[in-house]
């Protein structure tokens, strides 16, 4: 049998990945390791013999080496992914052992996809990008792509999220870093960075399937447009584009304030004699405000959409057709909030790799290595998903449709 060590197990992400790893027989043993050692064995015994805690911090080298010492699989959930991945992703190869990771970041996929030649040599698999967006995103455009369409002009995604039970300060600071970076966009069959005072020309109007009216989306920053024009290039991609916001939208707007304003700096302050850094601040002021916003709009649950588009000519007759995926939080992903939506494809990934189902040595995507219809299965053994009845909504938090040249609109299955 194998074992995994989950770096970042504890956290949000990672204990997500953790019980699913916990859960199913393809690995003997369960590493958790985290910076936060006492709530990482709090975890392991709640999770039953096999599940093991080791104290990591990411910072130093040693301590890397050590934790993931005699695994064959490593699944990497520390964030900020800008600051971790390329030193956990160099010692992850320098060992030798496969690795998974939900890598959002757009430098941090540049910096990955660096490493290809040395994974390549060390004859490991390092799979990248393996949560929700980046990952099912992937994994669905490449199934439109290869299986559905003859030429495919554009893939398109959006999303939008909100109502969680707590947002913490990381996930703030990752949003402001996000607003601040260019965002990488393919489009007319070019790979261009967009400047964040241009990103207004590049804003939409989205309908999601799950969700009532049509939302604001913005320009996103995010590894998709990067990786889907190089390993679907040979069906004639011309746009790839990823497009996002967070719900409430009154929320979102005053985050957007908030940062163009300069409060998302870290630089310091002295305010009546005491040292003020406005980034600690406007992370507080946003928690605050936040509980505020949802409480004032009755927000209810938390509800969210993934909405992948693409656009081409049907394999076969060559007529054009669109195929639209959306990823709903309801049905039978109700109550997913981001840590599950991003650690259970992570946790798959890793599972597909200890059975031998990843394809490819090398630093690569899950469009480039990972077969969809291999993750959907898994996802239905797994989570013990029914496929049957009428509404998707009941066996699967996929919702597959297609729309032909006239606009007449049909529910797909796999």
């Amino acid at each position: 049998m194998a074992r995994v060590t989950i770096l970042g197990g504890c956290g949000v992400v990672g204990t997500a990945a953790t019980k699913i790893l916990a859960r199913v027989d393809d690995f003997s043993e369960v590493v958790v390791a985290d910076l936060n050692g006492e709530k990482a064995r709090e975890l392991a015994m709640s999770l039953g013999p096999k599940v093991h805690a080791v104290q990591f911090d990411a910072n130093s080298k040693s301590s890397l080496e050590k934790s993931i010492s005699g695994s064959d699989v490593v699944v990497n959930c520390v964030g900020p992914f800008y600051k971790f991945e390329k030193p956990i992703l160099q010692a992850v190869i320098d060992a030798g052992i496969d690795y998974v990771d939900v890598n959002d970041d757009v430098g941090a996929t540049y910096d990955a996809l660096a490493l290809d030649e040395a994974a390549k040599d060390a004859s490991i698999t390092a799979l990248i990008g393996m949560g929700s967006s980046p990952g099912v995103t992937n994994l669905l455009a490449a199934y439109a792509v290869n299986e559905l369409l003859d030429e495919c002009e554009s893939i398109d995604m959006y999303h939008t999220h909100g109502g969680e039970p707590h947002e913490g300060a990381a996930v703030i600071g990752h949003r402001f870093y996000c607003m601040t970076i260019d965002v990488p966009m393919f489009l007319e069959g070019k790979a261009i960075e967009v400047k964040q005072e241009e990103s207004a020309n590049y804003v939409e109007e989205v309908d999601f399937i799950n969700l009532e009216g049509s939302h604001r989306v913005y320009p996103y920053p995010h590894p998709e447009p990067i990786t889907l024009p190089r390993y679907l290039e040979h069906k004639g991609l011309k746009r790839v584009t990823n497009k996002g916001s967070v719900l409430p939208e009154e929320y979102y707007d005053l985050t957007r304030t908030v940062h163009q304003c300069g409060l998302s700096s870290k630089e310091p302050l002295m305010v009546k004699g005491t040292e003020v850094i406005p980034h600690d601040f406007a992370i507080a002021y946003l928690i605050r405000k936040r509980d505020e916003i949802l409480q004032q709009v009755n927000f209810g649950e938390q509800r969210g959409c993934v909405k992948i588009v693409c656009r081409g000519l049907k394999k076969g007759t060559k007529e054009p057709r669109t195929y639209i995926f959306s990823l709903v939080s309801e049905g039978a992903g109700k109550g997913q909030a981001l840590g599950e939506a991003t650690g259970i494809p992570a946790a798959f990934g890793a599972i597909l790799m200890a059975r031998g189902k990843i394809n490819g040595r090398g630093v690569l995507p899950p469009e480039a290595c990972v077969d969809p219809m291999e993750f959907l299965s898994l996802m239905g053994e797994v989570l013990s998903i029914d496929r049957s009845g009428s509404d998707a909504t009941r066996g699967s938090p996929v919702i597959f449709q297609s729309i032909d040249k006239d606009g007449n609109v049909k529910r797909m299955e796999f």
